[in-house]
């Protein structure tokens, strides 16, 4: 970010989006993984602290992460090859979910931890079996997402 100041301080709608989960310190997240755990927290700091720091600017610092895996070639060659992929949705709810967080008002909207498909279900979109590599199929939850995070019925029913 220091080194986009001033780009995004001559923007008429500047953002700095994170991808990183929301901050929930369940045991859970940190048993078997406490060194990627801090990797990921630690981003997600970053936007809390960003966020109070360039408020004065008008400079919106959210994060986004996925409820579910995405289908990347990390999960495919890391994380469990095609049977992981099945479980997965495709890169482009990451990508729409992004764009309606960046053209929301940077003035307004900051200090966000966003999931790819409630943004998107508050954006008015209610077929999410686009983005499944199998529609209708059983989809791996990410890592990181609250327990009490909110399932539409749109994202549930696809």
């Amino acid at each position: 970010s220091k080194y986009c100041l001033p780009h995004l301080e001559k923007a008429t709608n500047p953002h700095i989006l994170n991808l990183s989960p929301p901050l929930d310190m369940h045991p859970k997240w940190f048993a078997g993984s406490v060194a990627y755990t801090m990797a990921k927290y630690t981003m997600s700091m970053c936007v809390l602290g960003m966020a109070q720091e360039f408020a004065d600017r008008g400079i919106a610092v959210n994060a986004l992460w996925p409820r579910t895996a995405i289908a990347t070639a990390a999960v495919q060659n890391h994380l469990g090859g095609d049977e992981i992929m099945r479980l997965s949705r495709n890169v482009d709810i990451m990508a729409d979910a992004a764009y309606e967080i960046l053209i929301k008002d940077s003035k307004s909207f900051s200090g966000n931890f966003c999931i790819d498909d409630l943004v998107l279900h508050e954006a008015g979109v209610t077929d999410f079996s686009k983005y499944a590599n199998v529609p209708f199929g059983e989809l791996m939850p990410d890592f990181f997402v609250p327990d009490d995070t909110p399932v539409p019925d749109e994202v549930k029913n696809s």
